[in-house]
């Protein structure tokens, strides 16, 4: 989660950018044997966010690189807290304000190396769904009660407009954060949660409503792309039917000319 969060932090701040060069550290590969070659077939939570984004992970093999990193973490885990403490800091808040306000500033100016070319590599990201793509991520078959389980939790999956029960289909749950949980069928949220499990959506659905229906119709009008057709409206009135309704057995000849005649009137 933590690098999750510093990932999206750089993303947010900055944008999204080519390549992330790391160790071999379980959170960013999975390797199979103990010192051999990482699987980017079977990515981790950061690996497979790295992907959505279109970011190239690699993996640091040499022992250069592997000196480098270690020696910036003795940097930090030898520095940091002296600092903290002489700026009379003891709350989680309090030392990320401090490092975005001045350290990581003052870091970058005696340590950070001019580009020898003008420009950057960051590419603004504008979509709105990094709290999903930042989230850990896991996919579930949703039972024949519509819930969903990850370990002794489980989720009650409500009906939506559109599909009664989601009973035997796939799902992923997202667990974000700052503790709430989102479970999406392709591209709807089927349910959000909080912190303690109680169920969201009935809130955000009461919120969502008014007088001219649900926002989610009427946004969904509005992202109509000009040149496009709208959604097609069904028209509430009953239906006219061209073919007859009457049975197609009759009994007798005098009750066929009787339901005749009614037919023609």
């Amino acid at each position: 989660m933590t690098v999750l969060a510093g990932l999206r932090e750089v993303i947010e701040s900055q944008g999204v950018f080519c390549a992330l060069y790391s160790d071999r550290g379980s959170h960013f590969f999975y390797t199979p044997a103990a010192g051999g070659k990482v699987d980017k077939s079977r990515p981790t939570q950061v690996g497979r966010a790295m992907q959505e984004l279109g970011i190239q992970t690699i993996a640091a093999y040499s022992p250069e690189a592997r000196g480098r990193s270690e020696r910036n973490f003795g940097t930090w885990q030898n520095r940091l807290p002296q600092e903290l403490r002489g700026a009379g800091l003891g709350k989680l808040e309090e030392a990320n304000l401090f490092l975005r306000e001045r350290y990581i500033a003052e870091f970058n100016r005696h340590f950070s190396v001019p580009a020898q070319e003008k420009g950057t590599a960051f590419r603004a990201y504008s979509r709105k769904d990094l709290d999903f793509i930042f989230s850990v991520q896991t996919e579930r078959v949703v039972s024949k009660d519509n819930t969903v389980a990850i370990g002794e939790r489980w989720w009650q999956i409500e009906k939506s407009r559109w599909r009664y029960s989601l009973a035997k289909q796939t799902v992923t749950i997202h667990q974000h954060r700052n503790g709430t949980v989102s479970i999406r069928f392709g591209p709807h949220v089927v349910g959000r949660y909080d912190a303690g499990g109680q169920p969201l959506t009935a809130e955000a659905q009461t919120k969502r409503r008014g007088k001219d229906g649900s926002v989610e119709a009427r946004e969904n009008q509005k992202q109509v792309s000009p040149g496009s057709h709208p959604p097609l409206e069904i028209s509430p009135k009953a239906r006219d039917f061209h073919f007859s309704t009457a049975p197609t057995t009759i009994s007798s000849p005098r009750e066929a000319k009787t339901k005749t005649k009614k037919a023609a009137a």
